[in-house]
């Protein structure tokens, strides 16, 4: 048994009721998330010296993109658990799919659906694909980590059950401490791949274009494969192969994925 267990703060999961309506941490940390990334690549396209020139994608165009990539983390994280997390519960009960204030996102599905909403605004206003993936990935993990905070203030997708010092007891997650793995994963793959990746913007890397969306498949799935590791598994899937999670059969794509393209992209010639 711990030496130590760290108290949960009791956080309201709903920042302020307007009337009927509630106003929840984890809708805010998705807004200022894309708010805050919204700033951050504006800052990004101003930089002449990270592209090595003008930008390839005028302020104005991506103001119009926010609005697609938006649309593309709903319906993509929405669908992406409904898919991978919660099939046969939702193919019951279909009218809960747009209960989208119950909570139920999926990562690895927002993901596709940015991919989606990059490739179809890059190809509607014929700008380069790879440099917007390049951009969107720069700012992502800002609302990574604000999404993982909020898990942690709802209370919800604890770690598993750990004696370390730090160990809490989630109010949902029975009087067992476990690993505060919201924390963990809101450090690894918001503010550590943040700075990493903001290195890469500091040390030219756009001048490559591909080489931060593919560092950043690289690194997220790396970290949240490693995140698995202390994440107790969602109850209604549980271990999958092997002790695999879910979580993890989803990032091996994205390691794949994301070394290939770094691959590709060292190997062509440098533009200039």
């Amino acid at each position: 048994m711990p030496y130590l267990i760290l108290p949960f703060p009791q956080f309201d999961p709903v920042l302020v009721h307007i009337g009927p309506f509630a106003i929840r941490w984890y809708a805010l940390g998705y807004i200022a998330g894309i708010l805050i990334g919204w700033i951050y690549g504006k800052a990004i396209l101003r930089s002449k010296r990270a592209w090595g020139g003008p930008a390839p994608i005028t302020a104005i165009e991506f103001d119009d993109f926010v609005l697609w990539v938006t649309l593309g983390i709903i319906l993509g994280g929405r669908l992406g658990y409904v898919l991978f997390y919660n099939l046969p519960h939702f193919a019951q009960h279909p009218l809960e799919i747009f209960e989208l204030w119950n909570g139920g996102m999926s990562f690895h599905g927002g993901f596709v659906g940015c991919v989606l909403a990059v490739v179809l605004f890059a190809r509607r206003r014929d700008i380069p694909i790879l440099s917007l993936g390049d951009v969107t990935c720069a700012v992502a993990p800002i609302g990574i980590f604000l999404v993982r905070l909020a898990n942690f203030i709802n209370g919800e997708l604890w770690g598993r059950p750990s004696d370390v010092p730090w160990a809490m007891v989630f109010p949902s997650g029975g009087p067992i401490p476990r690993h505060p793995s919201q924390l963990y994963e809101a450090t690894l793959e918001g503010l550590v791949m943040f700075v990493v990746l903001a290195l890469f913007v500091r040390f030219g890397a756009l001048k490559r274009p591909g080489l931060i969306l593919g560092a950043f498949a690289l690194i997220y799935g790396l970290a949240r494969t490693f995140g698995e590791f202390f994440r107790e598994p969602d109850i209604q899937l549980g271990f999958l192969w092997g002790g695999l999670t879910m979580g993890m059969l989803l990032s091996l794509p994205m390691i794949l994925g994301g070394a290939l393209i770094i691959w590709l992209v060292l190997r062509a010639p440098k533009a200039g």
